[in-house]
């Protein structure tokens, strides 16, 4: 892409603007003193001289700036995704540059640029990332490329003559940069996931004893033909059914860090589908408000983990009250044989609980209910922080009891046999897939 250089294409710097209000006062000046008569008349012959000269440079040579955008067809939500600027001077003198690009208006961003130099003839690539905190489609604008001299009066801009837009879907680069095997490895050695030993009920083979082998699984009878000791090794169980039921009522609209719960429980249906389908278990989804929205039966075939990725990407908050009772009778109509079911939902008040809580034991009568309920976090920050004020005690109270009622949800899912996950936005995903795990490892399923 060559722009033409046209008079549009010209800006004046803040530089020429200063000089010529300096020869202003110059001028101003000498009816007191005539001395700056001469300094006014100084700087405007420099100013013109100059002035013809950089853009001599800039627009009479037969040189040019290429630049070129770059960005994935797909970004992922809540992380940070690298757009790529590259760009070609043909000019064979230094430049100084700016660059602006017009974001998408999700971002919200009025005044981002980045300022950098250009050797002669120098080829470079410039990279900066964007966040976005919502899914949908983003559609970026042109990329402006500002240039000018070591002179600064007047710059040149080239910029990109095409618009681009770009699909933002659930956060799949922790998936997709950690090429985790059901998420398990990565995290065992960094610590962030919990694994729990145990006995799978699938027979794998016999092998030679090694430390740190469980010493239940010691088979004597091999053990006394080999004359040396013999371990059965077992794997996970698996086309087990799990699901994951995804409330989107407006109590999921709450953000934490610029993102909804909505989005966070996104983010962890998605990681914990790729592990359960890696493990072998059938995945299927359920989305609802006041009625029931999206059902994705469960399997784990091949495309089933781009069909659950599709079908999130479309979700939004609703703003009524959810219908558990719409939800239990489709879980009752549609998913057949026992299976673990992942429930996202938030509540913010134990009597908006206690309401649900019946709908919570029907499903977990023949399923396995697990309920994910999100910690508060800026309660917890009230709560650390000490209260001076009238006001201060009366708001650190009503946090507390927040806290205290959320506990208290916790407590009666324990005493009816369910099932429950209380964990920050933010670690939500880990959380969920420890959960799982734990689980398989225990046999639960």
């Amino acid at each position: 892409m060559k722009p033409k250089a046209f008079l549009a294409d010209l800006f004046i710097r803040p530089r020429l603007y200063a000089l010529l209000t300096a020869a202003v006062f110059c001028y101003l000046l000498s009816l007191h003193f005539w001395v700056l008569m001469i300094f006014g008349h100084f700087i405007i012959i420099a100013v013109l001289i100059f002035f013809i000269l950089e853009y001599a440079l800039l627009f009479l040579l037969k040189n040019n700036v290429i630049i070129r955008r770059e960005t994935d067809e797909v970004l992922s939500n809540t992380d940070n995704n690298p757009i790529l600027i590259y760009i070609q001077s043909d000019y064979p003198f230094e430049l100084k540059a700016t660059l602006i690009d017009e974001l998408p208006e999700q971002f919200q961003e009025r005044k981002f640029s980045i300022h950098d130099c250009l050797a002669p003839n120098e080829h470079k690539k410039l990279i900066y990332n964007v966040r976005p905190t919502t899914r949908g489609e983003y559609f970026f604008g042109k990329t402006h490329f500002y240039v000018h001299t070591v002179i600064g009066l007047l710059q040149r801009r080239f910029s990109t003559s095409e618009d681009a837009m770009v699909k933002v879907y659930p956060s799949y680069f922790k998936i997709r940069s950690q090429a985790i095997q059901g998420v398990a490895s990565q995290y065992q050695q960094s610590g962030s996931l919990k694994m729990r030993k145990g006995l799978s009920t699938e027979f794998d083979q016999i092998k030679d004893y090694v430390r740190g082998d469980d010493a239940r699984t010691i088979n004597w009878r091999a053990t006394a033909r080999r004359s040396q000791l013999m371990v059965n090794t077992y794997m996970d169980e698996r086309a087990q059914q799990v699901f994951c039921l995804i409330d989107k009522s407006r109590l999921m609209k709450m953000p934490f860090d610029g993102v909804s719960l909505l989005d966070y429980a996104i983010n962890a249906t998605l990681m914990f589908s790729y592990v359960a389908l890696h493990k072998g278990d059938k995945v299927g989804l359920i989305t609802f408000s006041n009625q029931v929205n999206d059902i994705i039966k469960a399997s784990k075939n091949r495309k089933q983990f781009n069909q659950i990725v599709e079908r999130l990407y479309q979700q939004k908050t609703a703003f009524m009250e959810s219908d558990y009772n719409a939800l239990q009778i489709a879980v009752r109509r549609d998913v057949g044989q026992r299976s673990l079911l992942i429930l996202f939902t938030n509540f913010e008040t134990y009597v908006g609980f206690e309401r649900k809580l019946p709908y919570f034991k029907l499903l977990n009568k023949k399923h396995l209910l697990c309920v994910v309920l999100f910690e508060n976090t800026a309660f917890q920050k009230i709560h650390e922080q000490r209260g001076d004020s009238l006001e201060d005690i009366y708001i650190k109270t009503i946090a507390d009891r927040y806290s205290y009622e959320k506990k208290m949800m916790i407590k009666d899912l324990r005493k009816n046999g369910i099932l429950s996950i209380y964990t920050p936005p933010k670690d939500l995903s880990l959380n969920v897939v420890n959960k799982y795990l734990e689980l398989k490892t225990k046999r639960f399923l």
